[in-house]
């Protein structure tokens, strides 16, 4: 599929601002199968969550990029990972696992380039990276793909006496060492390193460094030569490495859409870290469509603003910077299943809609302008 970039400013065509100037949403569009809500909270300095969703007759695509470190790798996801995967979608003749899983390797390569091209100007290039979690619709299979932790929960229908109720289904695995399974994981993966995962500071951390273990990006976690390099020496941040102790590899699970599936919830951990899936999908069940995803990340600020026994209002009077002392960045994508629906060829819209590059910016009319993806 061939694409192109235009650039268009986003409040205009789609999102809106409100009360916090760290926060952009957009209430609802339509996809192939139903309609979508988007919200971005910033609480970092640079916003290192980035977000898109791709729409198209015959297939929705959806992403969420958290950037650890700077937003250098979550920015560079979010501008090549989706044409990856249309060029090699139309290679092998449609959507797979194999499709997916070569679009996250190309893109991990062309950053690992990027880095090593930065590496004389920018050392700290090497220690920036990013989850990655993307979800695919395409003739009735949903495809879901992530390194990382961000997640994506299924809300379905109740069966039998829960029919009026809504249940949570996770999707995705947690790579975050908190995890048992996932130390585990890591532990077998280096048993001649007793101290490739640590508890320091009440946190579990590879190397006593990260959370997570996989991801785009983390160079000097994957690449010996890196710490090598006398240029990243004079940076910091040594880890004498045998053998690799991140992987870009996502796990990928892939199912078929079935009548009960209500609606799936992309989002950072930022989300997660507040609202427990089950409290999510109920917030998502019990309201209107229109601004749900802004509604979930009010819900999540709410609740880290009630841990500091503070008002919301409060939390939302915090600068950027300052602000990451009580919450995340926050990235929140609704995607609603409707069945039974008039084909989305009717509707007749084609392309993708990305979240502002920084939201303080944008909201402040200082920032780049939206990069609208259309296909053609």
């Amino acid at each position: 599929m061939m694409m192109r970039s235009c650039c268009r400013p986003l409040e205009r065509c789609f999102g809106r601002i409100n009360g916090d100037g760290l926060l952009w949403h957009m209430d609802l569009k339509p996809h192939a199968s139903g309609d979508f809500s988007i919200a971005v909270v910033q609480a970092n300095s640079s916003l290192e969550d980035q977000s898109q969703v791709f729409t198209s007759p015959s297939a929705t695509y959806v992403g969420v990029y958290d950037g650890h470190g700077g937003p250098e790798a979550s920015r560079f996801v979010n501008r090549h990972l989706f044409s990856y995967l249309h060029k090699f979608s139309k290679e092998e003749g449609g959507l797979s696992s194999d499709v997916i899983k070569r679009a996250f390797h190309a893109t991990e390569e062309d950053f690992i380039q990027l880095v090593k091209r930065s590496l004389p100007v920018m050392p700290k290039i090497a220690s920036v990276g990013s989850c990655c979690l993307v979800g695919a619709i395409s003739e009735g299979e949903l495809y879901v793909a992530n390194l990382g932790d961000s997640r994506a929960v299924l809300g379905r229908r109740g069966f039998d006496a829960e029919k009026n109720s809504v249940v949570a289904e996770r999707l995705s695995t947690d790579h975050n060492v908190s995890c048992e399974d996932v130390r585990k994981e890591v532990e077998s993966l280096h048993p001649d390193d007793q101290d490739v995962v640590v508890y320091i500071r009440g946190v579990w951390r590879i190397k006593g460094i990260i959370q997570v273990s996989r991801s785009i990006g983390d160079a000097y976690l994957k690449k010996p030569e890196f710490n090598r390099d006398p240029i990243f020496q004079g940076y910091g941040n040594l880890v004498p490495l045998k053998r690799p102790v991140l992987t870009a590899e996502p796990s990928i699970v892939t199912r078929s859409i079935r009548p009960h599936d209500l609606f799936l919830i992309f989002a950072s951990d930022g989300l997660w870290e507040q609202l427990s899936d089950q409290s999510a999908v109920e917030i998502v069940f019990k309201n209107p469509r229109a601004g749900i995803a802004k509604r979930l990340v009010r819900a999540a600020l709410q609740e880290a603003a009630k841990k500091r026994e503070m008002r919301y209002r409060d939390i939302q009077k915090i600068e950027k910077g300052i602000r990451r002392y009580f919450h995340d960045d926050i990235t929140v994508i609704v995607i609603y299943l409707d069945h039974q629906k008039e084909s989305f060829h009717s509707k007749g819209t084609l392309g993708s809609i990305t979240a502002p590059v920084d939201i303080f910016s944008f909201n402040s009319n200082d920032a780049e302008e939206n990069q609208v993806i259309e296909a053609f």
